[in-house]
Order: structure tokens, then C-alpha cells, then sequence
């Protein structure tokens, strides 16, 4: 049986309701080579992020994935600690971000070792915190992916064959997502466990239904960023081309901020609830699609 691996334990899907695929509790955009780089009191992480998880709570979501990998300040302590706080599952990952957001460790390893780090991650724990990685999350540079994300992308395909874990890939053209699903292929993957993450960067629609005809779960994550009626017209162009069983909706939103005062301003993770679900219904969108989205999808992208 399937099954979502978080912060508090391995979830079936009948224990689960809405889940959100794709947020941040706590990130740090500074390169991993700067002072104070991922650096926070956990206390203080809980104190700002709990009321946003206990926001949506009430709203009915039941699960949030982390999106917050290596090279961008991963902690999977302070999860946990926001996590144990609200009693509420959240969904880490292992891999690592782009360049130039690559440790010097990374850099200096091999592909077969990068593998086999990764795959520890799945199926043990993260950073002595005790808790496995629930997915694998990397990315490839805008312009096209480097040899370096290559390597990474390689070794994460060899951890994601030997647990059925996905990987999604911070990747902005679909080009290059075209690209790395080719190397997947390639490299014996499953295109149907790849996530193209930020999918609506992607100016083509036609590119959209190009990577779904591969297999692939294409993602809108931009909810609250931009106005609610072109994320509503987006997600219903989705529906009319069939795409309903691969699209996942998310905000990309959070997040404590170590190198801001206090850990900066968080973005609310509510706007999929309080305002698009509602505008899509009004557009004609039923409950059975509402919860293939909000529910469904998201399980069964992360599960495994």
C-alpha cells in the first residue's frame, strides 16, 4: 500500500484529506558558502510558522510538502519542530538545487556516492533528525541543465528506481524539462515520477501538454503570487485539455527567512482554499475534480 512518508510517520491515503505540494517553512536563498547560511533557533522558527500551518488546518488541509532542498537551507529538524508543534505531517526532500546553489561537497562527489546519500535519505533519515525524505527535489539551470545537475539528476534517478520516490526539478522552460526527462528515460527512470515544478513559467501551453503526453505531473505553484482569475483561467485551460489526473496546484509560499530580521514576513498558504477552489466551482468545476486536484494528485505524486 502507499503510502506518504512525513514528519510524523508513513500516512495512507484514507488518513489524509487536501494535501499542499509544493510550500516552504524555512529557506535560505543565500549560497551555502555565506555566513550564517541555514542558521536558526528553532523556537523561533515555530513562533512565526505554526500559526500558518494551524491556518490551514482549519481549512481542511492535512499535509504540506516541503519543498526546501539542499543548497537552499533544507532543515529537517526545524520541519519536524514546526511539525511536532501543530501536529501536522510535512513531506521533506533530499537532492540538491541549481548552480550556484551546489555545495563544494556535492560538487566533489561522485554520481554512485551522490546515489547512494540520497537513497540513506529515503529510507532512513535526514541529518540525524529522524526523519526520511519523503521525495527528491533538485533543479536545472533557466538556459539549460549543467553537467554538474546532470550528476544530480543521474544519481537521483538510481535512489528514486530502488524506492519509487519522485523526483520534481525547480525547472523554468519546458525545454529543459523535455531535456531532463530525456536523461531520465535514458538512465532506465519513469518519466510518470518526474514533477515538473513551476510548469506555469512556461509561457506554451502546448509545451504543458507536452510533458503530461511523456507521462509527467505538471504543476502550478504560483497561486498568490498572481491575480486569482489567471490562476483560475490556467487551471481550467488544464481541465479542458484533460490534464486533470497530472496537475497539482500549489503556492510556493512560506517562509521563515534566516537572513531577514526575525525571519522576514511569511506569504499565507490559504489562497487555494479561500479563493480559488471557490472561483473554480463557480466556473463549473465539480467536487470529484476539486478533490482529483486538492486530494488525489498530490497523493499519488509523493506516495510511495
Amino acid at each position: 500500500m502507499k503510502q506518504l512518508y512525513t514528519t510524523l510517520g508513513p500516512k495512507r491515503a484514507d488518513e489524509l484529506g487536501m494535501i499542499l505540494p509544493h510550500e516552504h517553512v524555512f529557506v535560505d536563498l543565500r549560497t551555502p558558502d555565506q555566513p550564517g547560511y541555514a542558521q536558526a533557533d528553532a523556537a523561533d522558527v515555530v513562533a512565526l510558522m505554526a500559526p500558518q500551518i494551524e491556518a490551514i488546518k482549519a481549512l481542511g488541509v492535512t499535509a504540506l510538502v516541503e519543498c526546501s532542498t539542499g543548497g537552499v537551507g533544507r532543515r529537517a529538524d526545524l520541519d519536524l519542530a514546526v511539525s511536532l508543534a501543530t501536529n501536522f505531517p510535512i513531506v521533506v526532500p533530499t537532492g540538491n538545487y541549481r548552480e550556484p546553489w551546489i555545495p563544494s561537497w556535492v560538487r566533489e562527489t561522485r554520481q554512485a556516492q551522490l546515489a547512494d546519500w540520497m537513497l540513506r535519505e529515503l529510507v532512513d533519515e535526514m541529518d540525524d533528525s529522524g526523519v526520511p525524505a519523503g521525495w527528491i527535489k533538485l533543479s536545472a539551470g533557466d538556459d539549460g541543465i549543467t553537467d554538474l545537475e546532470v550528476r544530480i539528476l543521474k544519481a537521483a534517478v538510481e535512489a528514486a528506481k530502488q524506492t519509487d520516490a519522485v523526483i520534481g526539478s525547480h525547472t523554468i522552460k519546458g525545454r529543459v524539462v523535455m531535456d531532463q526527462l530525456d536523461i531520465i528515460e535514458k538512465a532506465g527512470g519513469r518519466p510518470d515520477r518526474f514533477i515538473s515544478i513551476h510548469t506555469q513559467t512556461e509561457p506554451d501551453f502546448e509545451m504543458h501538454k507536452a510533458v503530461a503526453a511523456r507521462g509527467a505531473w505538471i504543476e502550478y505553484d504560483h497561486i498568490g503570487s498572481v491575480p486569482d482569475e489567471d490562476v483560475v483561467t490556467m487551471i481550467l485551460r488544464a481541465l479542458d485539455a484533460g490534464l486533470e489526473s497530472q496537475l497539482l496546484l500549489s503556492h510556493d509560499r512560506g517562509w521563515y527567512d534566516p537572513a531577514q530580521p526575525g525571519g522576514g514576513t511569511p506569504k499565507p498558504y490559504t489562497v487555494l482554499s479561500e479563493s480559488i477552489i471557490p472561483r473554480l466551482r463557480a466556473g463549473g468545476v465539480g467536487e470529484e475534480a476539486i478533490v482529483q486536484l486538492t486530494h488525489k494528485n498530490p497523493f499519488e505524486a509523493f506516495a510511495r
